[in-house]
């Protein structure tokens, strides 16, 4: 038996002193999945969070369910304190999901730190943000395969994913180990280990001087980083904005998405970027 994790956030604004808004979380939590605090390190209006999973990975037979609502007004910030790994199974499926629905007037930036899949493993990682008319937020998945720096290569297993905003934009991977085409091609992973994802995201249209504005900084992030021949921005819907690069270690595409969402939140919110403390530990 694995271990079955649920973790509800539901963030709402309420007013705070001299008329300003302050962002609140009630969680309810089953299983080894919860929030510890919620920080206020920006201002009150910004709510951040760090989701915990005390064991530490997840191998076969696990099930987490992660599920955010976020009522008109409220920002949230959630991040993880370490990488989410997902190890070797003996058979079961290990699966891990989120489900957010984001009102009117709402902001969530989703920016948890990595995901390693470790050979072996046999891995679902499902992601869905619903955006009400109105809603916006930033978004991140950063995926490693195998540990190369400790000469673990990603030789057995199957991992699926998929990223999606209902009716906008969906994105599916199965990435079977045995698949050496799609991981060595020039036309794949090239031989990288880690394919890492920026979206910036509204729930209606972006005026096309906003959206271009935003991919002209993403490819501005990109061309600075020594990741620029393995990154590209694209808008391939009216409602969304997405980065990817290709990497050979987690730490420089970390460090390209974390400049990329900084333009953004200043571009986008006028918000300086306000990094969690848990990504310098």
């Amino acid at each position: 038996m694995g271990w079955a994790a649920r973790l509800a956030l539901a963030y709402r604004s309420e007013p705070w002193h001299d008329g300003a808004q302050r962002t609140v979380l009630q969680s309810r939590h089953e299983g080894p999945l919860r929030i510890l605090a919620s920080l206020y390190p920006e201002s009150p209006a910004v709510c951040h969070n760090v989701v915990v999973h005390p064991p530490g990975g997840i191998v076969g037979g696990d099930t987490l369910r992660t599920e955010a609502d976020l009522s008109e007004g409220a920002h949230a910030l959630v991040t993880t304190p370490g990488a989410t790994r997902f190890y070797r199974s003996s058979g079961e499926l290990a699966q891990q999901s989120v489900d957010a629905r984001v009102a009117a007037g709402a902001r969530l930036e989703w920016l948890p730190l990595e995901t390693i899949v470790h050979s072996g493993a046999l891995a679902e990682n499902r992601m869905r943000f619903a955006l009400a008319p109105g809603a916006e937020m930033i978004g991140w998945d950063v995926l490693a395969l195998g540990l190369p720096a400790a000469g673990e290569r990603f030789d057995r297993g199957r991992y699926a994913q998929s990223i999606e905003l209902p009716g906008v934009w969906l994105e599916r991977a199965r990435l079977d180990a045995a698949d050496r085409r799609l991981f060595d091609s020039p036309l794949g992973w090239a031989g990288n280990t880690v394919l890492a994802t920026l979206w910036f995201a509204a729930g209606a249209p972006l005026v096309p001087t906003r959206r271009d504005a935003l991919l002209d900084a993403a490819r501005e992030a990109a061309a600075g980083s020594a990741l620029a021949a393995s990154a590209g921005a694209s808008s391939a819907h009216a409602e969304v904005v997405v980065l990817r690069v290709l990497a050979p270690r987690v730490e420089p595409a970390m460090t390209l998405l974390i400049g990329a969402w900084a333009r953004w939140r200043a571009l986008a919110w006028a918000l300086a970027p306000c990094p969690p403390r848990v990504w310098r530990t």
